[in-house]
């Protein structure tokens, strides 16, 4: 229901308007990273419609009150809605830039925690892709096993501010790996 009334920029976003867009983000960054050779978005929901489509039937009277998109949601700068469009505008810019979404693409789940909600999975060539759905603890120092040694560095953020997070990561730090077995993995990163 909120996000019907509390998507406006002009209020401070409630606890479920910020963990709904943040799950929205991950959930779609997940299915699009591991869902393997390519990735549908349907019918506008990838910027969080908040109405359903319902053509008409029988059922609903032939009514064609449902069978439309407020496709204007994403584009309206009062609106949270205009967060996840740019975050899957960006998605997709890193899906073009750094190919992950293509047949036989490397892919291999590092780590998988159910008590630290965390997963970590290599994808393509060189990618590390890392998710902390924890509703409230975030990590320092957590380590991953990694295939690839070398330098690693932030390409997305689901919790950038210009995608209406929190801003915890710093985008300048770069992460160097150690050449050491973790995770069943030659090399390791925090």
């Amino acid at each position: 229901k909120e996000m019907y009334s509390n998507m406006s920029k002009s209020q401070y976003p409630t606890p479920i308007i910020e963990r709904g867009i943040a799950l929205h983000k991950m959930i779609r960054l997940l299915t699009y990273s591991l869902g393997g050779e390519g990735y549908l978005s349907f019918m506008g929901n990838e910027f969080g419609h908040p109405e359903w489509i319902d053509f008409p039937r029988e059922g609903n009277g032939f009514s064609y009150h449902h069978a439309r998109r407020r496709w204007d949601l994403a584009h309206n700068e009062d609106l949270r809605y205009k967060f996840l469009f740019r975050f899957d505008a960006k998605m997709h810019k890193m899906a073009s830039e750094t190919p992950f979404c293509y047949p036989q693409a490397h892919q291999y789940v590092v780590t998988q925690t159910n008590e630290d909600m965390v997963i970590a999975f290599e994808k393509g060539n060189r990618l590390l892709f890392v998710f902390n759905f924890h509703t409230s603890n975030s990590y320092t120092g957590y380590r991953f096993g990694t295939w690839w040694g070398g330098k690693y560095k932030i390409a997305l953020d689901s919790d950038a501010l210009e995608f209406d997070g929190q801003g915890r990561v710093h985008h300048d730090v770069v992460h160097q790996t150690h050449e050491e077995w973790f995770n069943k993995r030659p090399y390791w990163l925090e």
